[in-house]
């Protein structure tokens, strides 16, 4: 295995803090708020970079403004589809009360805000019903299970997320019959039109996860900014260097993407689809190792890998899992794939499946996460097409696909545990 990184345009912020205050104050939220006036500030469970530096940046922000912020998880059925679970899930981003300056309000009540013109019912978290306005946090980028304008966002966050697991299950029944795209803006419009939503702050990152670019976005015009804020952040993302034929996943989990692993990386579908997405590598079969602790269980999107560890299987929570493939009515991804106890056998068990005799020609590839492709582990029968690709970067000596005497991989990548 050859140890490569690929060079993509670093984006990096250096002041996350300073950026958030410059966007929030160049814009005119909170015109016409009373002082003292409540803000509910509505924060996701995904893995962003600096989202309690973000987060904490936007309280102040508001309290900057004479009102009071709290903050609630914009969440659907994740945290299992409870209060506590999902204020858990904040805490576990180092958003608290004591780290926010502000009380975070967890519930699964909405209330009803009527049907969107498409016939769809539309919730809003009870908590932020009640308060004078909500604001959104959120990251703008591809979503994991179509290829549209607007996709993983704001207001992808104003259907599913303030909607809580009520909303969750709804939309994605609709999105069976009309897709999801359209279900987000339909009943992104008609929250909206609730008038309760104060606008929101885009996030965007690089293809190294790193806070990129932060926009503040008003609600007068969320949807053509959010379509204009995914086209760029599709320009910086990551992808595989080239195809392969077994993708080695250390982990995979909630914490790196909705479906566990992103699925425009491994290129897989959330209904089974294997190599969907045009223009994006090849990947034959997918080993993936273990699950990350910071998603509880919930290993939504495991059945897109064709062979995993026994302990992987073994730390999977039934229950978070197949609540959340059933509320985006994507149950394939719940299915259990073919397991052995070590990382050896797995490998030595898939790789009579992929046709080639001689293991030597095996195209392998191996990541710690599906947010982390640099550097990437690529085999040594690669080399040439490495060297002629100048987005690639051999970074030392080839060495060995190691076990140890447990019979699982020694690790490349020089941090043991979540990466």
């Amino acid at each position: 295995m050859i140890l490569v990184g690929q060079n993509f345009p670093d984006q990096r912020l250096t002041d996350i803090p300073g950026e958030v205050r410059r966007e929030l104050n160049s814009s005119d939220f909170g015109t016409g708020l009373a002082p003292g006036s409540l803000v509910a500030i509505g924060v996701g469970s995904r893995g962003i970079s600096n989202i309690d530096v973000i987060a904490r940046a936007v309280v102040d922000f508001w309290k900057s403004r004479q009102c009071v912020p709290f903050i609630f998880p914009a969440m659907g059925s994740h945290g299992a589809a409870t209060a506590e679970g999902q204020t858990d899930v904040l805490a576990h981003y180092g958003i608290t009360q004591e780290t926010m300056g502000c009380e975070i309000r967890s519930s699964l009540d909405v209330v009803d805000l009527g049907r969107s013109p498409e016939g769809i019912e539309v919730f809003l978290d009870r908590h932020a019903s009640g308060a004078s306005g909500v604001f959104l946090v959120g990251r703008i980028k591809q979503h994991t299970d179509f290829a549209g304008k607007i996709e993983s966002g704001l207001y992808k966050m104003m259907a599913i997320g303030l909607g809580k697991w009520a909303g969750a299950k709804n939309y994605h029944m609709h999105a069976r019959r009309i897709g999801l795209e359209a279900v987000i803006r339909s009943v992104g419009r008609q929250v909206l039109s609730s008038g309760k939503i104060l606008g929101g702050l885009a996030i965007l990152e690089d293809a190294y996860h790193n806070t990129a670019k932060l926009a503040a976005v008003p609600a007068a015009n969320m949807e053509a900014r959010e379509e204009e804020l995914l086209a760029l952040s599709k320009t910086w993302a990551a992808t595989l260097p080239c195809d392969l034929d077994l993708l080695i996943v250390d982990e995979m989990g909630k914490i790196y993407s909705g479906a566990g692993m992103d699925t425009k990386i491994v290129n897989r579908g959330v209904d089974g689809e294997i190599n969907p997405w045009p223009g994006l590598p090849h990947v034959e079969r997918i080993f993936v190792r273990g699950l990350s602790s910071r998603s509880y269980g919930n290993a939504s999107g495991i059945g897109m890998a064709e062979v995993i560890t026994d302990r992987l299987a073994a730390a999977i929570d039934n229950n978070a899992t197949w609540l959340n493939v059933l509320t985006a009515t994507t149950p394939r991804c719940g299915k259990l794939p073919i397991h052995f106890p070590t990382d050896r056998e797995c490998v030595e068990r898939i790789a009579p499946t992929l046709g080639k005799p001689n293991m030597a020609d095996v195209r392998i590839g191996w990541i710690p996460n599906t947010l982390a492709v640099s550097p990437i582990a690529l085999s040594e029968n690669m080399r040439a097409e490495i060297e002629s690709n100048p987005r690639l970067t051999i970074l030392g000596e080839p060495s060995e696909l190691a076990f140890g005497a447990d019979g699982n991989l020694l690790d490349l990548f020089g941090a043991p545990g979540d990466h």
